[in-house]
């Protein structure tokens, strides 16, 4: 395995691993938000205590998703630097600024409207506490946003000039609105909304599984969850059609190779346009990838489908096989999402930079040796977290809402909230107990 093979796997693993943290965050939070929203504006006393025990059970599933995706994205930062010093050097000028937009609202402003929502249970009037959460779910969409900039910019770049090979920017509105970052950007939303959707449903469909005893919770869960993942899977397909006009524009090969036509003729054009080079990706990865991505679309977009029509005739959860097939539909959209980042990766090579960057110049004069040593320990890093985060989120969603720990609440001690903006006595609330 050469070098460049290395410094690839290494990249390809990690940032997969990282892509299954940030789906299920982007999926979770707005269903969250949704929740908190309906418990807030619930003048029932019953069901606002049913629903905010609902916000909170699910909230601190995605909190422990967040908390860990944060550290992976953390210590992939290392590789740019480590393996791909030549992307730095051509790109840096251009995408330099998005990613760090995308440090500073991920790390910074999500990560501060986040600990204020924690630690707002009891402390915060419920209106502040529902804008925070919605707070959180503008600014974890606004972060994908400038990754995708960013990558968009590699697979079409626009909006720059070469000089002194390096790349400058010249017009960045025309960064800011490449076609390749924008509908990218509308189809991994969509992803996010069918993975958080199925989540939902899945692990609501397993409480009824178990008979449990919060058939209200789980049963306002599991319609919300096939609602979101029912339109989004939907709507995912046809985004995810109407990208193949671009990557026929801006990325001529990979179409040819997932329409299996035409890709000889293009390997001779890109040789005279180019020099000599294999220009071909790889095919087989590419084709798998995208006929498991479309294939579990359209399953999980029928049976959201089916299980919200039972649902609606109140079958679902009297049977038990029809739950079973919700749990057992958890890991598809994962799987679907990871093969469509490899159809967008791998279908760019040899390109690092579309037509102007190559991996093989990309790559850092680093030993062979040291990339052997940084690719085993950034992998066993990355699984070691992706072990730990799904270990936590299994046991405590199996566990329920007994176990949930996100704002129990004691008494405040008397007098601390009285005087001005504090309230009366009467209206004095709990403080979270995390």
């Amino acid at each position: 395995m050469s070098a460049a093979d290395l410094a690839r796997l290494q990249f390809a693993a990690t940032t997969g691993i990282h892509w299954l943290f940030v789906i299920l965050t982007m999926g979770l939070v707005p269903i969250v938000a949704i929740m908190h929203t309906r418990a807030a504006f619930t003048r029932d006393p019953v069901k606002r205590a049913v629903r905010e025990r609902m916000t909170r059970f699910w909230g601190q599933l995605y909190v422990i998703n967040y908390a860990v995706g944060i550290v992976t994205g953390l210590v992939m930062e290392f590789q740019f630097g480590l393996s791909w010093s030549g992307l730095s050097k051509f790109a840096g000028n251009v995408f330099g600024a998005p990613l760090a937009l995308e440090t500073l609202i991920a790390f910074f402003a999500e990560s501060t409207f986040l600990g204020m929502w924690i630690f707002g249970w009891g402390r915060l009037r419920s209106g502040m506490h529902v804008t925070l959460i919605w707070l959180v779910t503008l600014t974890a969409y606004a972060s994908g946003y400038w990754i995708l900039i960013a990558n968009g910019f590699m697979q079409h770049p626009v909006g720059h000039e070469v000089r002194d090979g390096a790349a400058y920017l010249t017009d960045f509105g025309a960064l800011l609105t490449n076609s390749s970052a924008l509908m990218a950007l509308f189809h991994l939303s969509l992803g996010a909304l069918t993975t958080g959707g199925v989540f939902v449903a899945g692990i609501s469909a397993y409480h009824f599984l178990r008979r449990t005893e919060e058939t209200e919770l789980f049963r306002t869960s599991l319609k919300l969850g096939l609602w979101v993942s029912t339109v989004a899977s939907f709507f995912v397909v046809v985004v995810g059609e109407m990208q193949r006009p671009i990557i026929e524009r801006t990325q001529p090969m990979k179409d040819a190779v997932l329409e299996n036509s035409g890709v000889a003729e293009l390997q001779a054009r890109l040789v005279k346009e180019y020099g000599p080079g294999d220009y071909v990706p790889w095919q087989d990865t590419m084709r798998i990838s995208m006929d498991a991505m479309t294939l579990i679309g359209n399953t999980v977009s029928t049976l959201t489908f089916l299980a919200l029509v039972l649902l609606w005739k109140d079958r679902l959860t009297r049977w038990r096989w029809a739950s079973w097939v919700l749990v057992a539909m958890v890991p598809f959209p994962f799987i679907a999402s990871v093969g469509g980042w490899l159809v967008r990766e791998v279908g760019r090579q040899p390109w690092l930079v579309y037509g102007e960057l190559t991996v093989e110049e990309a790559l850092s004069p680093v030993g062979k040796t040291s990339l052997l040593l940084s690719c085993v320990l950034f992998v066993a890093i990355f699984v070691a977290l992706a072990v730990t985060n799904w270990t936590l989120i299994t046991r405590f969603a199996l566990r329920g809402p007994d176990a949930t720990q996100l704002g129990v609440t004691e008494p405040l001690p008397d007098g601390l909230l009285d005087g001005p903006g504090g309230g009366s006595a009467d209206e004095r609330q709990p403080v979270p107990v995390l």
